[in-house]
């Protein structure tokens, strides 16, 4: 069994599409692991192709933004904006399902997390090695995947210690150890690369790809500007940040 794994997609369609265009031939099922939606100018086509593609997702911030169910005092000034956009567009279904998505869910011997399985509901990054390597006692299974920070990164923990790579492009599971992967971000990547990111678990072999696909940039920064979104959201897609 194989499974493409997304997180923070942002309503970015043109990342999304080309993202499950690439997947397609490399998995055979779609995990998601939060923020569908924000940021980006297609926020209902995104929630629908995720309704019926993941075979589990769980809620990030963003979910809980839009829905109702945490503060928009809580985000900057951008994502605050985004949230009530976003919030105006899609109607009490759409709504009602961001709203129900569970904060954890484990599929196999992973778990899934949109931020730190320690307290997923304080949407607490993991970026430093130390920040990772402190969460591994709040999971029980081998993998957790997690997103949330839009920046790929992997940690590991075993008899040999700790360690921590923060450009992973392939992960081979040694004997013994436990690994956190951070998938980074379908549709607003800020690790300076503008490709959109997301992984390929391969439950059988024991390994994730961390993989990058290039999309139509300029037509998912137009559509945001379009859409009277702040045009910060449109530019800093060109650039990864």
């Amino acid at each position: 069994m194989r499974y493409a794994i997304l997180s923070d997609v942002h309503g970015n369609l043109e990342a999304l599409r080309a993202v499950l265009a690439d997947a397609a031939s490399r998995a055979d099922g779609v995990l998601c692991l939060g923020d569908s939606v924000g940021y980006g100018a297609d926020p209902a086509a995104c929630v629908e192709i995720l309704d019926r593609r993941a075979r589990a997702i769980v809620a990030g911030n963003h979910e809980h933004g839009v829905a109702g169910l945490l503060g928009l005092d809580w985000f900057n000034e951008w994502a605050r904006a985004a949230a009530e956009w976003t919030r105006e567009r899609l109607d009490d279904e759409h709504r009602a399902w961001l709203g129900a998505l569970p904060l954890t869910n484990e599929v196999g011997d992973a778990t899934l997390v949109h931020a730190s399985p320690e307290a997923p509901e304080e949407w607490d990054y993991l970026v430093t090695p130390e920040e990772g390597w402190a969460a591994f006692p709040f999971f029980t299974t081998r993998w957790c995947f997690v997103g949330h920070s839009h920046v790929p990164g992997v940690w590991s923990l075993g008899s040999s210690g700790p360690d921590f790579e923060p450009r992973p492009a392939l992960v081979t599971a040694d004997a013994g150890r436990r690994y956190i992967v951070n998938v980074g971000s379908v549709g607003q990547p800020r690790d300076r690369d503008p490709r959109a990111a997301y992984a390929v678990w391969d439950v059988d072999a024991a390994r994730v790809e961390l993989r990058r696909v290039t999309y139509d940039v300029d037509a998912a920064r137009d559509k945001i500007v379009a859409a009277g979104l702040p045009r910060f959201l449109a530019d800093r897609l060109a650039v990864g940040r």
